[in-house]
């Protein structure tokens, strides 16, 4: 299984995410201050030191952390090609800071003195709520007398995760979980939410410049389609110009059993030459238009 062709095309959320990241953790890292990144009851309560927090979401205290931390994240760019980047950011924002104030309110009912684990944990398990729901499986295959799909790879680098730092990645994990399920809830309205025009505009001119110059167009069902996920810019050709095979049924079937139509998800499918993860992507892209 994939999140769509590879590097941050169409996502420079998810590109600006990681880069902080990963300096923000090498600089801690050369620093001497990786052990002391993550948030404790006298920092968040007693203290009160909220220049803490934001070294605190976004680096990782270890390079094992690091790794697999930054490849999930890369890998969840599949949602921001999905909804885009301006509710992608508004999914972000408020995972952050729904699993930061679970956080410090868990510190604050347990008055625990250790320090839970440093990183965009939050971020990242809240991301693991619309992989459960919104992301089908499309293979399944036996090893060692246990069932798996393709999904489970991104399902055991997450449990790799929470094990990397022990009992101190739990609370933020969770956290993390329950801010992804208020999301998908849309508590509060926040699914409705976007950043205005003059914001993003802003903010693409500081640090997407370079991303807004190579944005792929809209999909069309019905014409000539740009492929929304693809690295380089691959112009499908209409069915009418060149014969394509016909979508499986089965294929068919399982967009269908997603809530899409079926005229269109065997049209998508025969844009996307019967891969069913980018033609699972043109039909949410162009549900989002």
């Amino acid at each position: 299984m994939h999140a769509g062709p590879s590097g941050f095309h169409n996502a420079p959320v998810t590109r600006t995410l990681v880069i902080t990241s990963a300096i923000l953790t090498v600089a801690a890292g050369l620093h001497g201050r990786s052990q002391r990144l993550g948030l404790s009851y006298q920092d968040a309560i007693e203290n009160r030191n909220i220049w803490k927090f934001i070294p605190s979401v976004f680096a990782f205290s270890s390079s094992p952390e690091l790794i697999i931390g930054l490849y999930l994240l890369y890998y969840f760019r599949v949602f921001e090609r999905q909804i885009g980047s301006n509710k992608y950011s508004v999914f972000v924002l408020f995972s952050l800071i729904v699993s930061t104030a679970f956080e410090v309110l868990a510190l604050a009912l347990l008055k625990d003195s250790r320090t839970s684990a440093a990183g965009p944990y939050g971020l990242i398990f809240a991301s693991f709520i619309p992989f459960y729901f919104d992301i089908p499986v499309t293979s399944r295959f036996h090893m060692f007398g246990m069932n798996f799909s393709d999904k489970s790879a991104i399902y055991f680098a997450g449990f790799q995760l929470l094990l990397c730092a022990w009992k101190s990645s739990f609370m933020p994990g969770i956290c993390g979980a329950l801010a992804g399920f208020l999301f998908r809830i849309n508590a509060f309205g926040i699914r409705k939410l976007k950043f205005p025009k003059k914001i993003t505009s802003v903010i693409s001119r500081l640090f997407f410049s370079s991303a807004s110059s190579s944005h792929a167009s809209r999909p069309n069902i019905r014409g000539n389609a740009h492929v929304p996920y693809a690295g380089r810019q691959r112009n499908y050709p209409s069915v009418g110009h060149i014969p394509m095979p016909e979508p499986p049924e089965s294929s068919i079937a399982m967009l269908v059993s997603m809530g899409f139509n079926s005229s269109a998800a065997r049209q998508a499918l025969m844009q996307a030459r019967n891969d069913i993860h980018v033609a699972t992507n043109i039909l949410l892209e162009a549900q989002t238009r």
